[in-house]
């Protein structure tokens, strides 16, 4: 026998009839004519082959079929006010899942430790973080949340910033000393250039020259996806690279790498979550949004 939505307003409309003990009381209840009522429950007794109830001027008797088939209407309700409840719930409730994707070096320096932080306070919050420098469509509804460093482009997502940072040119002091200090972009013809690959090179290496016009300048013998296998060359005194200052400032307040050409190219970028609409986002997502940027607001890479 087909089942449509239909049959279930059916079921609902007989498990009320049989709470309400009359024809009138349910129609009352439930908005629908008494005779409509009336004639729903007709075709669906005719649909099942069997009486459901036995109608009298004074009374309504629920057979012993319609007795064992409210049963199951009320198991189906209930399990559609349940599979209701599980949804809406969770939109205002601090429990369920939350996918997030990140940068690699970013989440292993300082975002794991502030979600770790947010599930301390919200211990029924699954949080499921998938690592990788390569940036994926926040609108595509595969996380319900991606965190981007870049200088953000329009796009069909919405973007909250979580912290300003910059893009900075860092050396070894064992580099600088050997190979020398640039001092102008123009310089960097005679430097080892090490390249972050899925940036375009003459966006990774573009300065203003010395009539303020941009230029690309830079070569290297050094290539990757990693960020963080970047950040190891360039301490290993391979050449300069060009990284946020998150991922350097450790190394920059100890002395182990050392900046040059500052102020020379557009270096502001930003950290933001990125998430593909702003409606109906679950009260779990939105609040771990503002966790991030209470703690990034006093970031110590700043």
């Amino acid at each position: 026998m087909a089942f449509d939505l239909e049959h279930i307003v059916d079921l609902a409309l007989f498990a009320r009839l049989v709470d309400a003990r009359s024809f009138s009381e349910a129609a009352r209840q439930t908005g629908i004519a008494k005779s409509a009522v009336s004639r729903r429950i007709a075709l669906l007794e005719k649909r099942l082959d069997v009486q459901l109830v036995r109608r009298s001027t004074r009374a309504l008797h629920v057979t012993a079929d319609g007795a064992r088939f409210y049963e199951h209407c009320v198991k189906v309700l209930a399990a559609a006010r349940a599979a209701e409840d599980a949804v809406s719930n969770a939109a205002v409730s601090m429990r369920g899942r939350i996918r997030v994707n990140a940068p690699v070096t970013f989440s292993q320096l300082h975002l794991a430790a502030a979600i770790a932080s947010f599930q301390l306070l919200h211990p029924e919050v699954e949080i499921e973080l998938v690592t990788s420098d390569r940036l994926v469509d926040a609108s595509a509804g595969e996380f319900d949340l991606v965190v981007r460093i870049t200088r953000l482009e329009d796009g069909s997502y919405v973007a909250k910033k979580l912290a300003s940072d910059r893009l900075v040119v860092v050396a070894s002091p064992g580099y600088l000393a050997r190979a020398g200090r640039p001092l102008r972009p123009e310089d960097l013809v005679h430097h080892n250039c090490l390249r972050y690959t899925l940036l375009d090179a003459s966006a990774e290496w573009m300065f203003r020259g010395a009539d303020k016009r941009p230029v690309t300048v830079g070569r290297g013998n050094f290539a990757t996806t990693d960020g963080s296998a970047l950040k190891a060359a360039m301490l290993a005194g391979l050449g300069l690279a060009v990284l946020p200052h998150f991922m350097i400032a450790r190394e920059v307040a100890a002395g182990r790498a050392e900046l040059v050409l500052e102020g020379l190219r557009r270096a502001e970028i930003g950290v933001y979550a990125v998430v593909s609409s702003a409606r109906r986002l679950p009260a779990r997502v939105r609040a771990l949004i503002e966790h991030l940027q209470l703690r990034f607001a006093r970031s110590d890479w700043r």
